[in-house]
């Protein structure tokens, strides 16, 4: 079964300008697919990155205008956050659920060795990255998510020049997270 992965398309602006006159919209058309994306790398859940998807824009309908310059940047850096913090919430309802209670991550069916490995893997690193700092877990996400470091540094509110350092620092800070986490 192949797992499914995001597609981000990049609609013509120009087309978009032109087609929807309404600035949230237009907005929505633009960045929706990067959104669920970015929410995707994070959850590894189609359905629930499109869920933080939803509650991120409602959340800029709300209190932002359509028109801003840090519309995107904002945008990738909720999706991010909003991630993160559902991948803690279900931490925290796993802790609740009762030591006989099945585990919701793991796999229904027997895999071959190397998916089961594979996916203890992905595990391990979203508990690392869970255990790190917001921000240093946001500079991970943003830029594997397929950002550039401009993009990045619009969506953290940093310099551009900055990120590099950042990236770097918050790589080797998950490197030492798994490690420290990985029995011997």
């Amino acid at each position: 079964m192949q797992a499914w992965r995001p597609t981000v398309t990049h609609a013509a602006l120009g087309a978009i300008n032109h087609r929807v006159p309404d600035p949230f919209e237009r907005l929505f058309l633009q960045e929706y697919p990067k959104v669920v994306a970015i929410a995707y790398r994070v959850l590894a859940d189609r359905t629930a990155a499109e869920d933080v998807a939803q509650e991120v824009f409602l959340k800029f309908h709300r209190s932002h205008s359509p028109d801003s310059e840090r519309a995107s940047g904002w945008l990738h850096a909720a999706a991010v956050h909003s991630a993160l913090n559902v991948i803690r919430g279900d931490r925290r309802r796993a802790q609740r659920e009762t030591a006989h209670a099945l585990d919701p991550a793991g796999p229904a069916i027997s895999s071959p060795e190397g998916v089961v490995e594979e996916a203890e893997q992905r595990r391990e690193v979203r508990r690392a990255l869970r255990r790190l700092p917001e921000r240093t877990a946001a500079v991970l996400m943003l830029r594997h998510s397929g950002l550039s470091y401009a993009e990045v540094a619009t969506a953290l509110g940093i310099k551009v020049g900055n990120v590099g350092t950042l990236l770097r620092r918050a790589e080797e800070a998950l490197r030492k997270e798994v490690h420290r986490a990985t029995p011997e």
